[in-house]
This record gives C-alpha cells, sequence and structure tokens, in this order.
C-alpha cells in the first residue's frame, strides 16, 4: 500500500483539479459566445444589406416613375429596417464577442494558475484566494453574459473535440 500524499500535495492536486475545471468550462463558454457572435453578425449583414439595396431601389425607382416597385421596394426595407431594429443582431454580436473575450481572458489566468503558481506550494491560503478569486470571475461572468444557444454549443463542444482550443504546444506533451 502507497503512502499517502502530503496534505500540501492533497491541497495543490485539489487545487489544480479545480482549475482544470475553471480552464475548461470558460473554453467552452467562450467557444460558444464566438459561435453565437457569429451568427449575430450574419443576420446583421442578411438584413442589413438587403434593407440598404432595397431603399437604393426604392429611391432610383421613384425616379424613374414606377410606383408601384418604389412602394413594394419602400415596404420591404421598411420591414427589414424594423427587424434589425427589433433583433437588434449588432448589439448582440457585440455582448457575445464581449463575454467570449472575458472567458479567453479567465481561461488563459486559470491555465497560468495551475502551470505556474501552483509550482509555488508555499503559500497554500494565497492559492486558494487566488482560485476563489478566478471561480468568483467565473460566476460573475456567468450571470451577467447573454445565453449561449444550443446549437451555439453543440459546435462549441465539436471545434473543442476536433483541437480547435488546442495549443501547438500542449499536443507536444
Amino acid at each position: 500500500m502507497s503512502d499517502p500524499l502530503p496534505a500540501n500535495q492533497n491541497t495543490i492536486s485539489a487545487l489544480s483539479r479545480e482549475a482544470k475545471r475553471l480552464e475548461e468550462d470558460a473554453t467552452y463558454s467562450s467557444k460558444g459566445h464566438f459561435n453565437a457572435e457569429d451568427s449575430w453578425m450574419l443576420r446583421n449583414y442578411w438584413l442589413g444589406v438587403p434593407a440598404t439595396i432595397l431603399a437604393a431601389l426604392a429611391g432610383a425607382t421613384l425616379f424613374k416613375s414606377y410606383p408601384e416597385l418604389a412602394s413594394l421596394s419602400a415596404l420591404a426595407a421598411s420591414l427589414l429596417t424594423g427587424l434589425m431594429t427589433f433583433l437588434k443582431p449588432n448589439e448582440r454580436a457585440a455582448m457575445h464577442r464581449a463575454a467570449a473575450g472575458q472567458f479567453l481572458s479567465l481561461r488563459n489566468q486559470a491555465r497560468f494558475f495551475r502551470e505556474i503558481e501552483l509550482l509555488q506550494t508555499d503559500g497554500l491560503d494565497e492559492l486558494r484566494d487566488r482560485l476563489k478569486a478566478l471561480s468568483t470571475m467565473r460566476n460573475e461572468l456567468n450571470d451577467k453574459s447573454p445565453s449561449i444557444p444550443r446549437w451555439a454549443f453543440v459546435a462549441a463542444r465539436k471545434g473543442i473535440e476536433e483541437g480547435e482550443a488546442t495549443h501547438k504546444v500542449d499536443k507536444e506533451d
């Protein structure tokens, strides 16, 4: 029977596992938010570009004396513009982009904690406090971030499993 790990080693091991959980959570959250951002940016273009073209067409056809085409173009342009105002795809994309960046920052901090700071085993209380602060940051980000749609999470998981979130140096280990 092997000797149990010293108390400090048990604590360091537990802190390391929790830091890995934080990294994983933050990785999935950031990737999911980036996927959601892409979707909202596409919606912004799919609504905005046709609205602009239709508005221009309505103005041009008015000068050419095609009132029916001008009316139809103006109606379609106003419908698309109304959808953009209601859905606010650009704002939603920006919110997801900001959340993704904050989760990436958290992931990087958790990895640095696990890979570097945990090597300094002489200050266990400070290490616990640092990990607690990182955990609090994750909880606050979860509270204030927009929800990630299910499809964006599934796409994030697929991408992560395919290695999209893995650094080259981590593949060398």
